[in-house]
């Protein structure tokens, strides 16, 4: 079984779940990157040395070799890229190929009824309707976006992003955070206003009004740093929320390994949000907004985890405050939120649910699990999902 797996990029959210087909399948995996990782995601430190993975291929320097993985293949895995002719004959071909995509209506649905934006999705997804193309699903709300212009009929299946997953022994990570003192709190991400950093500005005056006992853990950059530090200094927060700026991937893991609480605050253009899984991992109970795409594939309200509804501040600022008070239900959740996990929702997984989705097809059937990873993507509409 040879596949071929071609995006934008390779990056530290991706490299665990190739490492795994990479693990099972030898040679017969390869990666191919099509350009090089922009400047901004160097600087936040995930610059990945491509030339270093034995597995990869660089189209702008092996043009020729990789078009002949593109064919060649058994199973082509399509990702993001800016030249979609690249894969247009092999999923014309008849041989099986996924899709793996985040929304493509992210900034409204109603794009969907633009005759150029449909003539454009005709030739990069619809025309395939009736070929072995299947679509992944990078986010709760994809199938939905994907169901408004009758693109892979009964072939979308619920996947995401694997960062990785980590194992504990004796009782978890739970191991790692302090059992007395101030409750720690993390949030990590680029500081932009889809992220909305400053909730935890607010979040945090509130807290001390309240009478809490926290200290929140304030990781990355971004446009409205500036911002939010003036603001932390001239609230006389800066003894409770520390700001850290960028920091290298392991040393955001240390953290959420040390933390009681994540923050996770992006609204419905975040496509997935890979810090809810390494959170989890880190047996973090993590209070989300229900607009991100992994948040209703993640987390289930109240039990691990907790989920406020479209951005709403107050519901945010209680379901913290819910968790500080209550510290057995908030243990609870970070111990089915690392099992979620480390169970579930894994590289380790979803190469394996792969490799069973292509083994079934060659034998006329494709019969996906229950759950996690190829498991069916039901259709959920962005703000009708109760919580």
């Amino acid at each position: 079984m040879k596949i071929n797996f071609i995006s934008n990029y390779i990056n530290h959210h991706q490299i665990p779940f190739c490492d795994c087909l990479y693990r099972k399948l030898g040679e017969d995996f390869t990666f191919i990157q099509t350009e090089p990782m922009e400047e901004e995601r160097v600087k936040m430190g995930w610059a990945v040395d491509a030339r270093s993975i034995p597995y990869v291929h660089l189209l702008y320097e092996e043009p020729e070799v990789c078009r002949g993985l593109i064919e060649d293949c058994d199973l082509l895995l399509a990702g993001w890229m800016e030249q979609e002719e690249l894969i247009a004959g092999r999923l014309g071909s008849g041989k099986p190929a996924i899709r793996i995509s985040e929304r493509i209506y992210r900034e409204g649905q109603w794009k969907a009824v633009s005759p150029r934006g449909l003539a454009h999705k005709y030739r990069e997804h619809i025309r395939y309707r009736n070929k072995p193309v299947y679509l992944l699903c990078a986010g709760a709300y994809v199938a939905s976006d994907f169901s408004l212009i009758h693109a892979y009929p009964g072939k979308r299946f619920r996947f995401g992003y694997f960062p990785e997953t980590r194992h504990y022994d004796g009782k978890g990570p739970e191991e790692r955070k302090a059992e007395d003192g101030p409750v720690q709190i993390v949030w990590a991400g680029r500081m932009m206003p889809l992220k909305h950093p400053e909730f935890v500005v607010r979040l945090a005056e509130d807290l001390r009004e309240k009478g809490l006992d926290y200290r929140i853990h304030f990781i990355g950059s971004g446009e409205l740093e500036a911002q939010l530090k003036g603001e932390i200094e001239q609230k006389g927060l800066s003894d409770r929320v520390i700001l850290y700026g960028f920091l290298e991937p392991g040393e955001v893991r240390k953290k959420m390994e040390e933390s009681h609480i994540h923050l996770f605050t992006s609204n419905h253009l975040e496509g997935w949000g890979a810090v809810v899984n390494e959170a989890m991992n880190s047996g973090c109970a993590v209070v989300a907004n229900s607009e991100p795409g992994a948040v209703p594939y993640l987390i289930e309200n109240r039990v691990n985890g907790m989920i406020y509804r479209e951005g709403s501040y107050e519901q945010f600022r209680e379901a913290v405050v819910y968790l500080m008070e209550h510290e057995e239900e908030r243990r609870q959740m970070g111990r089915r939120a690392y099992d979620t996990i480390c169970s579930l929702w894994n590289a380790e997984n979803a190469a394996a649910q792969c490799l069973r989705f292509y083994e079934n097809w060659q034998k006329g059937r494709v019969e996906p699990p229950a759950e996690g990873p190829f498991s069916i993507a039901p259709v959920i509409w962005p703000g009708r999902r109760s919580v």
